[in-house]
């Protein structure tokens, strides 16, 4: 009995140490498809402005090809701001500062975080085809006749018409501010210049019309458009701590007016947001791998 009960209590502990093995195995094994599987990942908030959907997308594009999951989310200005000062995404490429979106900065600065400007010299104002030869917005009343008494505008209510009526006023303009759509100001632009007439527009650049046809801004001696704005790549307060590798990509990340106005004429073409962004990353490795530091 004593034998059977020996043999018995062998038996137990046996099985127990097979048990604690595999159970450690098991943790390690866990840890180990922890530390394999673990993925990077990002969250981009943007405005549905074109050249804010080409940066987005590229962006999307060049963090994908280092190793992160990234979600792109479309609102409109204020939830930007506000969703980078509750933290719901990580960063945007898409503000406009410090003239456009002076008020949310205002309201939101403090909680977010300024990483680097991406874009320089974004203006808004009057623009002619170059072979008009005029250079100034107060040398307009004397070739009235020439534009057809008309400034050709976009939507009734963005912001750069209620300037331009502004300017209308302060310049002393005998002209009407014609409202239209954005694609309906580029379409009466495209067309003017192929019968080379004198058109003038409300436009702003970043915008495709700038790869695709010779323009210049009128000169603007009352300064009613004022100050150029650039825009800046803003981020969450603790994301440098959180992902520093991130924060660096973002960081570095700057490109030209040239860049974006490409992404922006395919897009206008029709060319689906994914497409156009990966044309231009095909075409720019260079630049894609300085941002993510692999240069």
């Amino acid at each position: 009995m004593k034998r059977e009960i020996k043999a018995l209590s062998v038996v137990l502990m046996l099985a127990m140490l097979v048990m604690v093995s595999g159970c450690t195995d098991q943790g390690t094994g866990e840890a180990g498809a922890k530390e394999t599987t673990t993925t990077k990942e990002a969250t981009i908030g943007y405005v549905l402005w074109d050249g804010e959907i080409a940066s987005t997308n590229v962006m999307k594009l060049v963090l994908e090809e280092a190793g992160y999951d990234v979600e792109i989310i479309a609102v409109d200005a204020g939830a930007l701001y506000q969703g980078l000062a509750d933290s719901q995404f990580d960063f945007t490429t898409s503000a406009w500062l410090p003239q456009t979106q002076m008020n949310y900065w205002e309201t939101y600065g403090d909680d977010i975080d300024s990483v680097a400007v991406n874009l320089e010299d974004c203006r808004i104002g009057l623009v002619v085809p170059t072979y008009v030869t005029i250079d100034s917005i107060d040398e307009l009343n004397d070739n009235k006749e020439q534009f057809d008494g008309e400034v050709i505008g976009i939507d009734p209510g963005a912001g750069i018409m209620s300037t331009t009526e502004t300017a209308i006023e302060n310049y002393s303009l005998d002209y009407e501010l014609v409202a239209s759509s954005s694609a309906g100001m580029a379409a009466e632009l495209k067309n003017s210049i192929a019968d080379e007439e004198w058109v003038v527009v409300t436009l702003w650049s970043p915008h495709w019309t700038f790869n695709s046809f010779d323009l210049k801004y009128l000169d603007d001696p009352n300064g009613i458009y004022g100050e150029a704005d650039h825009v800046e790549t803003l981020a969450r307060v603790g994301l440098a701590e959180d992902d520093p590798e991130l924060y660096e990509i973002i960081g570095r990340f700057q490109w030209t007016h040239d860049d974006i106005q490409s992404v922006m004429s395919d897009l206008a073409a029709g060319v689906s947001e994914e497409e156009a962004a990966q044309k231009w990353v095909d075409a720019n490795p260079e630049k894609v791998n300085e941002w993510i530091g692999e240069n």
